[in-house]
């Protein structure tokens, strides 16, 4: 098997084991013993007796990380005296590997099927393959392979339709067996109610998840299970979404298909029956709400409360939020009351800032504030600190870039007395992007107090195009401050390293050279990004409110400092780059986007000047 050597994979290994904290503290050191990987969360449960750890690192080191984890816990763990709620079927009951950055999918696969090997060669514990890593169509789906689970694995083992893909086919009665593979990111996410009934849970989850379930009709009452189940029969093939009868069971695909959107052969698949055979006798299902969503009701005894546990296998195609309403809307019917939610493990930046922006626009405000906010309002809005505590910086992956101890993060006091030490950097060119930002989030402001009380809905969408732009470029602005400066540290080291020989001195100019070209090229991108800034402030002085157009006109030239500023420190580091044509090409952009900045702040200066010399003649009149 070829080693894969670049980019990060994410590992989320669940163990069956939740009260005994000092043994999963020996499976995640096992975990840390590995040098290259990150422990990102640890997430105990004590009802379901399962912990849902986290890392990530390099490929090869995840590999290992996983193995020395899954050995680990085959030492410490002991399936024959396990309870819990949740499905499971060995002592690690799933381990799968998530792209990150510089992987595919079938990366991760090859990944699984390499640890899944050495699994079952080194520790004899039966290993199965699931998603994109399954070795046939019917291992895929988790919830059919764990089938029977722990209780039913002696006779699964015994099916040579189930022989494990590697390891024995033996019972082992302590280990169980494992569940190794590849998938997108998974979100583990539960919703809590205010029943204490485990059926109150288990009919909402039937209502969300894809495979569905049995179709009823004639319900009593809000709940779905109050109904007369629906069984195929010839000549009479019911639809479970609706009061149709079809005469054949082909009829009733079509009627499916056009009036529904389901594919009624898939739909069944899911709930294992095949319908290349006859469904005569067989139950009639009704499809669930959400694809790529798994889930079963369960109660909580910790909590003191019922809870729906969902699997969001494919955030991007059914995000949580989406499910959340859903829940409430369904809840709401049967008169439950949903408390709150909880993600189990972490959840990934665009998922919950998807959220976040989903419930601003609910309320009537713009979905483009700093992300902080948005993610704010997610945790807010979906409850997500109900039953536990939510740290954004520790459950959110892949929050957006920054620079945890750099000049951004100091406080603007701090900031003003570190650029005025007697150093050289922070410099012009940290200020000029500082000065640039400052106009992004300007024309951000008075678009956004604008939005909610636009006159039209064109002028709501200029406002909304322009809120979104503004926080794009701010950030990219926020960004360049530190940046600027860890160009010209790069170029000061360079200028430390030894010139006692000709090879030495080769080796410095090389290197003093190539920090210059980077000293060069973050103030050319603060300049291009501060010109982006003022185009929008003129934008937003145009649409906005007038009484915020001062602010607009504040912003625009701000940022058309941070474009001089940029060019500025652009031009003094040109004159010691050898590279001519390098040069002379840096000077022909830096005089093209001066004279565009220079144009439009005299345009946007004298229309400002004008529109506020009209508005004291009107006061006047």
């Amino acid at each position: 098997m070829q080693r894969i050597n670049s980019g990060i994979v994410e590992c989320v290994p669940n163990f069956s084991e939740a009260r005994d904290l000092a043994k999963i503290k020996q499976i995640t050191d096992a975990i840390e013993s590995v040098s290259g990987v990150t422990l990102l969360d640890v997430d105990p449960g004590a009802d379901t007796n399962r912990t849902v750890v986290t890392f990530v690192g390099g490929p090869e080191s995840a590999v290992e990380a996983a193995f020395r984890a899954i050995q680990t816990a085959s030492q410490v763990l002991d399936m024959s005296t396990h309870k819990g709620a949740h499905p499971r079927m060995g002592a690690t009951d799933v381990c799968p590997f998530v792209p990150v950055a510089g992987l595919t999918l079938e990366d991760c696969a090859e990944l699984a099927r390499r640890l899944a090997e050495r699994v079952g060669r080194e520790l004899g514990i039966p290993v199965y393959l699931y998603e994109s890593a399954a070795a046939t169509p019917e291992r895929k789906n988790l919830a059919a392979v764990r089938k029977g689970e722990y209780e039913g694995l002696t006779q699964k083992l015994q099916d040579p339709s189930w022989k494990p893909d590697f390891g024995p086919s033996e019972f082992n009665a302590k280990t169980g067996a494992t569940i190794i593979g590849a998938r997108e990111f998974l979100i583990a996410y539960n919703i809590t109610l205010n029943s204490k009934v485990k059926d109150h849970a288990t009919d909402l989850a039937f209502e969300l998840r894809e495979k569905g379930r049995v179709a009823r009709r004639g319900q009593t009452n809000a709940y779905y299970s109050s109904g007369e189940i629906l069984f195929y029969a010839e000549g009479c093939f019911p639809c479970g979404n609706c009061d149709h009868d079809a005469a054949t069971f082909e009829a009733l695909e079509l009627h499916c298909r056009q009036a529904h959107g389901i594919d009624l052969r898939h739909l069944l698949s899911l709930n294992d029956i095949d319908a290349t055979e006859s469904v005569i006798g067989r139950k009639a299902y009704r499809a669930g709400l959400f694809t790529e969503c798994k889930a079963i009701g369960w109660v909580v005894e910790e909590y003191g409360r019922a809870q729906l546990s969902i699997n969001l296998t494919n955030y991007k195609v059914t995000p949580p939020h989406a499910v959340l309403e859903a829940t409430r809307r369904l809840a709401s019917e049967r008169g439950l009351v949903v408390t709150g939610s909880e993600i189990v493990g972490l959840v990934p930046f665009p998922a919950l800032h998807q959220a976040g922006q989903h419930y601003l626009r609910a309320m009537g405000k713009s979905p483009f504030v700093p992300s902080e906010d948005g993610l704010k309002t997610a945790v807010y809005s979906m409850g997500l600190a109900d039953v536990s505590p939510f740290d954004i910086e520790k459950k959110v992956l892949g929050l957006p870039k920054r620079f945890e101890k750099g000049l951004m993060a100091l406080s603007a006091a701090a900031f003003t007395e570190e650029v005025s030490r007697d150093t050289p950097a922070p410099g012009g060119g940290s200020i000029a992007a500082f000065a640039g930002s400052l106009g992004a989030a300007l024309a951000s402001m008075v678009a956004n107090l604008t939005q909610s009380k636009a006159s039209h809905e064109g002028a709501e969408r200029e406002l909304l195009a322009i809120a979104e732009a503004s926080q794009k470029v701010k950030d990219a602005l926020v960004l360049a401050v530190d940046e600027d400066t860890n160009a010209f540290n790069g170029y000061m080291e360079a200028l430390r390293l030894p010139k006692g020989t000709p090879e030495e001195k080769a080796v410095r100019s090389a290197a003093m050279q190539a920090g210059l070209k980077e000293a060069v090229a973050v103030p050319l991108q603060t300049a291009a990004w501060s010109l982006e800034a003022m185009k929008l402030a003129d934008r937003v002085a145009k649409v906005g409110n007038p009484n915020s157009l001062t602010d607009a006109l504040v912003g625009c030239a701000a940022a058309f400092a941070g474009v001089r500023g940029g060019l500025w420190n652009v031009m003094i580091n040109l004159k010691d780059i050898k590279d001519v044509a390098y040069v002379d090409e840096m000077r022909a952009r830096c005089a093209a986007t001066l004279v565009e900045a220079k144009a439009l702040m005299a345009k946007v200066g004298d229309e400002g000047d004008a529109r506020l010399e009209a508005m004291i003649e009107a006061k006047r009149k």
